[in-house]
């Protein structure tokens, strides 16, 4: 049963001022779309083993190559010194802490004829002196995880043994490589992925850490056709432990993975832990005993949306699955355990850290948790499956690792006016040991949102947020404009998004709510929408828009709708089931659900979305696409699409709605950036994320605020 809303009393809240009511806003500027070239994002923070220093991943635009430089920086645990620079790499990421605390093993991309090289694994000495590389595969090397004695280091490679090694000349009479595609997986490509090249699965391998300048060479563990993920060792150090499907063509299932051990010297895999539904953040305890992991289980029937739990495994079960041996320890615990908030400011490269940890008894496992627009920090008994906060408070836990005595955490925290630091958490108040945004957000004036709440048609409470410009009046009218998250399992909440900030600025008033069928509400709650999606979740959406509307500010005469992915959906959606709307911006957008079931990067060919195929009820396909119902449309409609979206494909969304309406005579626009994925949001070029926003926000202007600039031009035939 769904607990929506229920607050309890916070351990600890992190507490961020408001910029437009401090000291000095006068004198403070707007936030422009531009400023995202200036952001600094902080990446997959690592405690040291003895809790005295973090080291983290720093994220910076890098303009002249378009692009994102990552480099590992180190600070104080306890704020004394700020943070310094580590590396000089610009293509450095992943630290990882040698146990006695005094080697970091990271990876370096470098390049060679300018072209990237794949990553490889690095050393560096805390006492001093360069990083050194231990690795040359021809695939690279990822996810290094060191050994419970330091003296090797497990790691991930899609390399093969006929690989030439990095920067190999090919030799002018070996054949030529036949660049045909032969495919016979239902997945075949992969979202900012492209092509999968199904003869390298991803391996597991081991390398002797090296002394002095000798050199040592890896060792590969796992072979076959099946990618291994998520290793850890144990605590022995004898096996390695991993995730992988194991089944040949799993999309005709539903999602299924297991825990797998294979011994630290090679030999057969074992599996060690299995539930029915797909598993993840896999942590052996101290003790090693045990081994938790979060995972999803599957409903009977299947459903669209299973909710994450934190699980815990006997390893003194003889090694051998046995269904009494793994317990569901927040079974009774309605939220989303591994949860996170959306948001467009998460560091774009870099990566994070969000496995379970073990408390150094073994009793209790810390997780973050999706709350109800928050993401916290939680504790778990692992006796009694009672859980209790470590870091609550109106932000979102972005990542997190703790010291050796599990006394001291540093957690990454983002809220609705900070991109995001790091908190050292080791008592009821967290110390802040970074300020990476502080220079450029003391010249920004913004505003804090307002949380709202209201009953929709089915008497089902519906959180969101609301945000007014910084100069807000209540005796003015402000146009408004609607932001619909994706997923559909998913949820807007306290975490920065520029998008937002932006908009506000420019004058308008921003809703971003979570309608039925988003994640941190409950099994039920985000369940509630299969088979029914878009439908009830729209009319969550417009009873939104009717309590800000009769707050008597909003000029209903310019009311915008926007949103990507599964909220791009719904903004064709929206504007098939009503002309309330002046203007509309379908992001990543589906049309055609039929389309849409042939050509995305996943499959759906199980009862999860729908019951059965396009041809066996196509019915149901036709009545809850878009496209079936545009000539119901008169709002103005701008269409952004990535080239290289494969999640969802421009010609099963963006393409048939431009089509269509141009055929209609509705004014419509569709925006293309070439080489972008479904990720050009979060993760696109710099100068591809801004265009995207000045886009957007220029084509409300055009049709909210009557400002005809921006479109006079870029509107026209090419």
């Amino acid at each position: 049963m769904s607990r929506l809303f229920r607050r309890t009393a916070t351990l600890t809240v992190v507490v961020v001022a408001s910029f437009s009511g401090s000291p000095g806003a006068q004198e403070r500027r707007l936030i422009t779309e531009s400023d995202l070239l200036k952001f600094v994002w902080i990446a997959d923070p690592q405690m040291a083993p003895d809790g005295s220093r973090v080291a983290f991943v720093r994220v910076t635009v890098d303009q002249q190559k378009d692009d994102y430089d990552t480099s590992l920086w180190i600070a104080s645990a306890d704020g004394s010194e700020p943070p310094r620079p580590l590396t000089t790499g610009t293509r450095d990421s992943g630290p990882r802490w040698s146990p006695d605390g005094q080697t970091l093993a990271f990876i370096r991309a470098t390049e060679r004829e300018g072209r990237s090289e794949p990553g490889q694994i690095y050393l560096l000495s805390l006492d001093g002196g360069e990083a050194r590389p231990i690795t040359e595969l021809a695939r690279g090397a990822s996810a290094p995880v060191w050994s419970p004695d330091g003296r090797r280091l497990a790691f991930s490679s899609g390399t093969r043994p006929d690989d030439p090694a990095p920067g190999a000349t090919p030799s002018a009479n070996a054949p030529k490589k036949p660049d045909v595609r032969v495919i016979t997986s239902a997945t075949y490509r992969s979202n900012g992925g492209g092509w999968n090249d199904p003869e390298r699965p991803s391996h597991l391998w081991v390398v002797d850490v090296p002394g002095g300048s000798e050199k040592t060479r890896p060792v590969q563990l796992t072979q076959g056709a099946f990618a291994e993920s998520g290793q850890v060792w144990s605590m022995d150090g004898t096996k390695i432990f991993f995730v992988s499907s194991r089944v040949e063509e799993p999309y005709y299932s539903a999602q299924d993975s297991d825990v797998y051990a294979v011994p630290a010297a090679g030999g057969e895999i074992q599996k060690i832990a299995s539930i029915d539904g797909g598993i993840g953040g896999l942590a052996v305890s101290p003790d090693g005993r045990s081994i938790a992991f979060i995972g999803s289980l599957n409903g009977s029937p299947e459903r669209s949306y299973s909710q994450s739990d934190l699980f815990v495994a006997d390893l003194q079960a003889g090694l051998k699955p046995s269904p009494t041996a793994v317990r569901n320890l927040t079974a009774d615990y309605d939220f989303d355990i591994g949860g996170g908030i959306g948001g467009d400011q998460a560091a774009p490269r870099g990566g994070s850290s969000r496995n379970p940890i073990w408390a150094s008894d073994s009793r209790s496992i810390v997780v973050v948790s999706g709350e109800q627009g928050d993401a916290n920090l939680l504790r778990v008994e692992v006796a009694s499956g009672a859980a209790s906060p470590v870091l609550k408070g109106s932000h979102a836990v972005q990542a997190y690792t703790a010291a050796r005595d599990t006394q001291k955490f540093v957690a990454l925290v983002s809220t609705q006016t900070n991109i995001g630091d790091l908190f050292v958490v080791e008592s009821a108040s967290p110390k802040q040991i970074t300020r990476i945004n502080d220079d450029l957000f003391k010249q920004l004036r913004m505003s804090e949102p307002e949380e709202v709440s209201w009953t929709s048609f089915d008497g089902k409470r519906i959180q969101g947020w609301l945000l007014h410009p910084p100069d807000f009046d209540k005796t003015k009218k402000y146009p408004f404009i609607l932001e619909i998250h994706g997923g559909p399992h998913s949820a807007y909440g306290n975490t920065f998004t520029h998008e937002f900030q932006w908009m506000a600025a420019k004058g308008y008033v921003v809703l971003y709510p979570n309608p039925r069928g988003s994640s941190n509400y409950g099994q039920d709650f985000g369940n509630v929408i299969q088979y029914r999606y878009p439908g009830d979740d729209y009319k969550d959406l417009m009873a939104g828009v009717d309590l800000v509307v009769k707050r008597g500010y909003i000029d209903e005469k310019r009311l915008g709708v926007t949103g990507g992915s599964g909220g791009g959906l719904l903004t064709n959606w929206t504007i098939t089931q009503t002309t309330r709307f002046a203007a509309a911006v379908s992001q990543r957008s589906i049309a055609d659900w039929s389309g849409f079931w042939y050509t995305a990067d996943f499959t759906l060919f199980t009862p999860t979305w729908f019951r059965k195929a396009p041809w066996e009820d196509p019915a149901d396909f036709t009545a809850r696409s878009p496209i079936t119902h545009v000539a119901k449309v008169k709002t103005p409609l701008m269409l952004v699409d990535g080239d290289d979206d494969l999640r969802t494909p421009p010609a099963d969304g963006g393409e048939m709605m431009f089509r269509a309406l141009k055929y209609l005579k509705v004014p419509t626009v569709m925006v293309r950036f070439p080489g972008e994925s479904h990720e050009l949001s979060r993760s696109g070029k710099p100068s591809h994320r801004v265009e995207r926003l000045r886009h957007i926000v220029g084509w409300f202007d055009k049709w909210l605020m009557g400002n005809q600039k921006l479109y006079e031009t870029t509107t026209a035939p090419r």
